[in-house]
């Protein structure tokens, strides 16, 4: 018998696979252990992007990725990002150095329900920008 899959279980794994899937593309294919990258933006500055990868295994990578804004017309944010290779699923473990408080917990009123939801939502909102806007390589050959 197959466990049933709720709608925010199933929105959230789309979410999670989409978001591989961006970041797979971004990093090819995640070879490498350090990414760095600036922003193209619309009004010709610049954000500077770095994405590490803290862990790796066979089936997973912990990764961090910063966006440091010099204008400071953008909040400066950094992820860190579970990525299950088998699975084909990339999460946020924590956003900012928070950590969203686990489901058996009762949650504080700081933390909005759906923050995990939230959490990896912006993500993909982030990786589409990138891809949108567009970006260079920081590496200089």
């Amino acid at each position: 018998m197959m466990a049933k899959i709720l709608p925010k279980t199933s929105h959230q794994l789309s979410v999670c696979e989409a978001n591989f899937l961006r970041l797979k593309r971004l990093l090819t294919n995640f070879k490498d252990d350090l990414y760095s990258f600036e922003t193209i933006n619309p009004n010709s500055s610049s954000n500077s992007i770095s994405i590490i990868v803290l862990e790796r295994s066979n089936h997973t990578l912990t990764l961090q990725a910063k966006q440091i804004c010099a204008q400071k017309t953008i909040n400066t944010f950094n992820f860190r990002i579970q990525v299950c290779i088998d699975a084909k699923l990339a999460e946020v473990i924590s956003f900012q150095g928070e950590k969203p408080i686990p489901y058996f917990i009762e949650k504080i009123r700081t933390q909005s329900k759906d923050e995990k939801i939230q959490q990896n939502r912006f993500l993909t909102e982030w990786l589409e920008s990138i891809f949108i806007s567009g970006i260079c390589s920081d590496i200089r050959f």
